[in-house]
């Protein structure tokens, strides 16, 4: 029976690899631009030591994988993938916009290291981001 498993696995191998890959250059992408649309340098700030920074771009990755993780488990394919994988992102980044808009200081306050401002950007983002993978989960 084991190697009936195993046999089972080897064979779908390629398959999980191209979709982890996939889903996981999405999330570098996603990634990517979030840290260019951003006000702020967050690679700078946290070289920096800039806790408001690190905690806001920490949140970024998680409020962006969030997303991207029900998307993967519940694609069938790799187009499946990206489209609701980009559609995810642009909600992410989205909810950054959104947030600047509502506190138009946002990406100063963070490099000058308001941990306050990190926490509410932070929260909001994985708190979109939670919903966002429901929605997605259907």
């Amino acid at each position: 029976m084991f190697e009936a498993i195993f046999a089972s696995a080897i064979k779908a191998l390629p398959v999980f690899l191209l979709h982890l890959g996939v889903t996981l250059a999405i999330l570098v992408l996603g990634v990517l631009v979030y840290m260019w649309v951003t006000p702020h340098h967050e690679a700078r700030l946290m070289r920096q030591g800039n806790v408001a920074a690190a905690t806001t771009f920490g949140a970024a990755v998680l409020g962006l994988a969030l997303p991207l993780a029900i998307c993967l488990a519940r694609s069938v394919n790799v187009a499946d993938i990206v489209i609701w994988g980009v559609v995810a992102l642009v909600v992410q980044l989205a909810t950054f916009f959104v947030m600047e808009l509502v506190f138009k200081d946002l990406g100063r306050r963070i490099e000058n290291g308001d941990m306050a401002a990190a926490v509410a950007l932070g929260a909001t983002m994985l708190g979109v981001a939670a919903i966002n993978a429901a929605a997605i989960a259907g």
